[in-house]
């Protein structure tokens, strides 16, 4: 257990990210801890256990609510700069005036969106 304050939950929620990082390849073990225990401490500071937290925390999303929108592969799709460096990379011509769905539609990414 990482942290003394943590509750058996949050033990669990730790052990589950950090094996569910750790299965998804290329990140060393350290990593998956750091990630673990970012997300776990996130999640505390918004149930509101903790003793203080930051505002940018408390304003965000938790990422159950979020569902993968900022995976850049689930509902909200790649990034304008993940986008951009494609089109840079295939000399699409027109690139930096575009917008998302415009370069979207150049590289014939473009995927519909339900919401």
């Amino acid at each position: 257990m990482p942290q003394a304050a943590w509750s058996e939950k949050r033990e669990r929620q730790y052990q589950h990210i950090k094996e569910s990082v750790q299965n998804q390849g290329g990140n060393r073990a350290k990593r998956a801890e750091e990630i673990a225990a970012r997300t776990v401490n996130k999640e505390r500071a918004q149930h509101g256990e903790t003793k203080s937290a930051s505002k940018t925390t408390l304003n965000s999303t938790p990422a159950p609510s979020r569902g993968g929108l900022r995976a850049h592969r689930g509902d909200a799709g790649r990034t304008h700069a993940q986008l951009y460096k494609d089109a840079q990379a295939r000399n699409i011509t027109g690139r930096s005036t575009m917008n998302k769905a415009q370069l979207e539609r150049a590289l014939g990414t473009n995927i519909k969106r339900t919401r």
